[in-house]
């Protein structure tokens, strides 16, 4: 779970900087940026860490199965959350950026005191659903030897051939995992959209 916990951290930590990037267009970057967005949503998890954990070691770089897992739920999770903090940052309207600078704020404070948090919450829903899909395509750890949910079950399946009982402890599991977490999400989306706040129809208009 640590690990799950780590990689969505890092996922929006790089999430964040590179729609930065890509929302203000920084150089080259913002291509670079695209092409990783593209390069990460359009390959699987698995062959992800395929390539870090049996691909890598043909070029001396031998990672362990728990070191191959974090970086390679950053990068998968890293392009989804970008998108979203993107959308949140296109609809906060430009008049609003305007009047921040008219008022004294240096760009960087409008950005983090204007255009970040009201992005944040109308990115809000959509980070709910990344955080859930990136702690599913945990499942796919034990692809290498990670023990993660799915190992177990596998591992009891071989120890017991139980497979109906392991695979559904397994989806109980999930479930005491992910709707906590998503009634939590919805609570915070409730609270923030107090008074309009965090709306994209309230937020970009003129």
């Amino acid at each position: 779970m640590h690990i799950a916990v780590w990689g969505i951290l890092g996922s929006f930590l790089l999430g964040l900087i590179v729609s930065i990037i890509r929302h203000y267009r920084i150089l080259i970057l913002a291509q670079v940026a695209t092409a990783y967005i593209e390069l990460s949503r359009n390959t699987p998890l698995l062959i992800q860490l395929f390539f870090l954990y049996f691909g890598l070691p043909r070029i001396g770089i031998v990672l362990s199965s728990e070191v191959c897992a974090t970086p390679g739920l950053v990068f998968l999770g890293g392009s989804y959350m970008a998108e979203s903090f993107r959308s949140g940052l296109e609809a906060i309207s430009q008049t609003q950026q305007e009047i921040g600078l008219a008022i004294g704020l240096t760009p960087l404070q409008v950005f983090y005191y204007v255009v970040l948090p009201q992005a944040t919450a109308v990115a809000l829903p959509s980070f709910s659903a990344n955080v859930i899909f990136l702690i599913k395509e945990t499942s796919v750890f034990s692809a290498v030897a990670l023990a993660d949910l799915m190992y177990v079950a596998k591992d009891l399946i071989g120890l017991y051939y139980e497979t109906d009982i392991a695979l559904a402890m397994l989806v109980v599991a999930y479930l005491i995992m992910l709707l906590p977490i998503s009634l939590v999400f919805s609570w915070i989306e409730r609270r923030l959209r107090h008074a309009g706040f965090g709306n994209p129809s309230t937020l970009s208009r003129k």
